[in-house]
């Protein structure tokens, strides 16, 4: 079938869904799909929104899409930005397919893929991080176009990701970007990608490069140009980072799309340690990056779709990032994979307004690297049991909420019968992720 006359059956069907397969494009019924824009900032944990209590930065347009949409208070990513990527993209736990630092196995299926063969045009922006194919690597991984920072084996070295930026766009180095703005030419592409597809379906992918180090002044910052590092800046960088999704939303509202465009934004892992923020409660937190704690895994997880889920909801349930990809799928009217096991479960009805299937549990398993240490562990809303493979911490329980640097373990037969049925369950968790 051409794309002439795959947009006259969508036009004639109107709100229903597709599934595009090799053979034939078979129509869906039920509630409309959207366009979907995902967003992951690098290296920011919760408590860098105001919407989630902080005081040190101004994040508006976040705020504003919370207070509109919906708000988790228990999303947690891997400790660093690799495994997450590699989790968010395939929907399943690192046991089963993660490599090593900056790699990606190629033969995997992702989000991408389960839209793309659901007809979505796809597109991903920002920082890629996943070596093991060249530049045909977004191809490989089922998206159509890509602009990217941090494909070192296709043109080495990496090169800058902010001021004067080192950007491959579909396989080929940009020209000369001095004065340029890495993040201002990822936002821009994407608005471009927006604007030719808006009468399609289209999965948009931006895994920022904000707020990563080197913390450097942005183009709002009175220093900018100025070639200077100082952790000053991560102010600086996130209320940057926030302007960007601001100039997203605002084509999306330019363009008619605001209520066909499922927003969601997170972040890979927690805030850089030299990090500390201040809440409004007067408390403070470091940045956990790398740890196990929360402090490096606990981050932001919002969703807004204008006029198709509550506005203002804050969720209570669990989710990790092994949920994105059926979450995807199931407002995509796609179908997931058959032949691989998908560890997550979609949050879409909870975003509905609805129960939905709210985890009990979440599972992490991190490694760096082969040979480094190996961090198994798994954990509900209030308690943490990490595996006996952990070195510092083998077989350890922790009441998160009374303990969240994990300094006071609580040994077995101690904590009563709470501590003792958490153990248990989490035990049993632990052995079934093998």
């Amino acid at each position: 079938m051409n794309r002439r006359d795959f947009m006259k059956n969508c036009a004639a069907v109107g709100a229903g869904g597709f599934v595009l397969s090799n053979k034939s494009l078979k129509v869906r019924t039920g509630p409309r799909r959207p366009n979907i824009i995902l967003i992951m900032a690098d290296d920011q944990g919760y408590e860098c929104l105001g919407c989630y209590g902080s005081k040190s930065y101004k994040t508006p347009v976040l705020d504003k899409l919370a207070a509109t949409g919906v708000r988790f208070e228990h999303s947690h990513s891997q400790p660093l930005c690799t495994p997450t990527r590699v989790q968010i993209m395939t929907g399943r736990y690192n046991f089963r397919n993660y490599i090593k630092f900056g790699n990606f196995d190629y033969k995997e299926r992702t989000f991408a893929h389960v839209l793309k063969n659901a007809g979505y045009s796809t597109c991903v922006a920002g920082k890629w991080q996943l070596m093991g194919a060249g530049a045909n690597g977004p191809f490989e991984a089922g998206f159509d176009e890509y602009c990217l920072w941090h494909m070192e084996d296709v043109y080495s070295p990496k090169g800058p990701r902010y001021r004067n930026p080192k950007i491959i766009q579909n396989g080929k180095l940009l020209g000369v970007l001095e004065g340029k703005y890495g993040p201002d030419v990822f936002r821009e592409y994407i608005n471009d990608f927006i604007e030719r597809k808006k009468d399609e379906h289209f999965l948009v992918y931006f895994p920022m490069a904000l707020t990563h180090s080197p913390f450097e002044p942005t183009p709002d910052s009175p220093e900018w140009g100025q070639s200077i590092t100082d952790k000053k800046f991560y102010v600086d960088m996130v209320e940057y980072m926030d302007k960007t999704i601001g100039r997203i939303v605002q084509k999306l509202d330019e363009l008619g799309l605001r209520e066909n465009t499922l927003i969601i934004f997170t972040g890979d892992n927690g805030t850089p340690q030299s990090i500390t923020s201040e809440m409004q409660d007067g408390s403070f937190i470091d940045g956990g990056k790398g740890m196990t704690t929360n402090a490096g895994t606990h981050v932001a997880l919002i969703a807004n779709w204008k006029g198709a889920i509550p506005a203002g909801k804050v969720c209570d349930d669990l989710a990790d990032f092994s949920d994105i990809l059926p979450t995807l799928a199931d407002a995509g009217g796609a179908s997931l994979p058959k032949d691989v096991t998908i560890d997550g479960r979609s949050f879409l009805p909870q975003l509905r307004g609805e129960k939905g299937n709210p985890r009990d549990w979440i599972f992490c398993w991190y490694q760096r690297d082969p040979g480094k240490t190996l961090h198994r562990f798994a954990r509900d809303k209030r308690w943490k049991l990490y595996d006996q493979s952990n070195a510092s911490r083998a077989g350890k329980l922790f009441d998160v909420p009374a303990d969240t640097l994990e300094e006071n373990p609580i040994e077995p037969g101690q904590g009563g019968a709470e501590a003792a049925a958490a153990r248990a369950k989490l035990q049993a968790v632990l052995d079934s992720m093998v």
